[in-house]
């Protein structure tokens, strides 16, 4: 039987895009350094854990190549001319592939900066969007959870309201439900009042 020209096209550019996901930066500049990032701070092998670990620079290059591996999932859909929906699917692979890597046991990072690439290269409207509420976020609260929280869940309300279509609508809420699953933690912590702040060192106590 002979397989869909679409398909022979879709299934290796599915397994692409979670590879491309799944290479764990932060992890891999953290071990450059000495550290296991699995075992420091929060565990998770993100951006944000390598800022409170490592400082603003390696932060802000894992920050950016995670960014990039969302896009260039979607970009590389487009190059193989498979349409914006398996684009869309393609972007999904790779945010899988950062949270779920099996480069660190099938664990990972929770989403946000692949997560936005994948959406900022669906629809640059959307991602500017999400981008302007999550920073707004950060910078008035210092909390990375609340602000990365708030800005996919604006996205998907968004998307809604700007009348996209439904494919678009149904993965950027698809992805805002996974990256809120992925910070459920945080989520317990911030309505305790135990979240940290980004500045907050780790032993540092509420004031009374």
């Amino acid at each position: 039987m002979t397989v869909p020209a679409h398909l022979a096209l879709a299934l290796p550019a599915l397994v692409a895009s979670y590879l491309i996901g799944s290479v764990p930066a932060a992890a891999w500049v953290a071990r450059a350094r000495g550290v296991d990032i699995r075992k420091v701070g929060s565990g998770n092998s993100g951006a944000t854990n390598v800022l409170r670990s490592l400082g603003k620079g390696p932060a802000l290059g894992v920050a950016l190549f995670d960014i990039l591996k969302g896009a260039l999932a979607v970009g590389l859909a487009h190059l193989l001319g498979l349409g914006p929906v398996w684009a869309a699917v393609c972007g999904v692979a790779a945010v899988l592939g950062h949270n779920f890597s099996p480069f660190l046991n099938w664990r990972g990072g929770k989403g946000v900066a692949t997560s936005f690439g994948t959406i900022a290269a669906l629809d640059p409207v959307v991602g500017a969007v999400v981008f302007a509420v999550g920073a707004s976020c950060m910078w008035l609260t210092r909390y990375v959870s609340a602000g990365s929280i708030l800005g996919a869940l604006t996205g998907a309300a968004v998307s809604v309201a700007l009348g996209r279509p439904w494919w678009l609508v149904v993965v950027v809420a698809g992805l805002s439900t996974l990256l809120t699953w992925q910070h459920r933690d945080n989520i317990t912590r911030l309505h305790a009042g135990t979240e940290r702040r980004l500045g907050e060192p780790k032993s540092s106590k509420p004031k009374v």
